[in-house]
């Protein structure tokens, strides 16, 4: 009769390891499907983002899972060199950037509607950043640079969504205003950046 309780955790480590095995799939799993509603413009996963403090982890995650996607599809440009000094330079930049576009979307073109902080700026534009990741094809002749500027355009337009939903405007183009705005100093810093690298 015991034998056939076998399926229940023998102590409660047994159990912890279990738990926390099952947290972390569902935790990927929810960090794909994520990324996937924001590449398909989804605004509520902007939303559900933005309000997700500890999503900040899974937004780094998309961050660092599309410079590496970029690092391999521009290998052929950049190297071994660029693809793992091109890791924490697109950490460093999406924080400049998520901080640039706090600091214009809260003061320079808020609206009365606007209410955010720093991290959710983050969380929204790391989910931006997903489909960077079809840049990984980028290496193939013909079709490469192809699938980097699609990617590119894609992510430009998430990057408005995610915006608009973490400053809680209810205009676009007050989105795409902070973003416009917001790239001047950005291209500034990354130029600086790469110029040392």
């Amino acid at each position: 009769m015991l034998s056939s309780l076998r399926f229940m955790p023998e102590s409660p480590s047994e159990y912890n390891v279990n738990k926390t095995k099952l947290a972390k799939q569902d935790h990927e799993g929810n960090m794909i499907k994520r990324m996937m509603r924001a590449a398909r413009l989804d605004a509520a996963v902007y939303e559900e983002v933005e309000a997700d403090s500890s999503a900040t982890v899974q937004a780094m995650a998309v961050v660092v899972l599309v410079a590496l996607a970029t690092g391999i599809g521009a290998f052929g440009k950049g190297g071994l060199v660029g693809l793992v000094v091109g890791i924490p330079a697109s950490i460093g930049l999406w924080a400049v950037w998520a901080w640039i576009t706090y600091l214009v979307g809260t003061t320079i073109l808020k609206s009365t509607e606007t209410e955010a902080n720093w991290g959710q700026l983050a969380r929204t534009l790391g989910f931006a950043q997903s489909p960077g990741v079809l840049k990984v094809v980028g290496f193939i002749p013909g079709i490469g640079p192809l699938f980097f500027v699609i990617a590119s355009i894609w992510q430009l337009v998430t990057m408005v969504i995610a915006i608009r939903q973490a400053l809680d405007f209810t205009s676009t183009w007050r989105a795409v205003g902070v973003a416009l705005v917001g790239f001047i100093p950005y291209a500034l810093v990354t130029s600086l950046i790469y110029a040392f690298i």
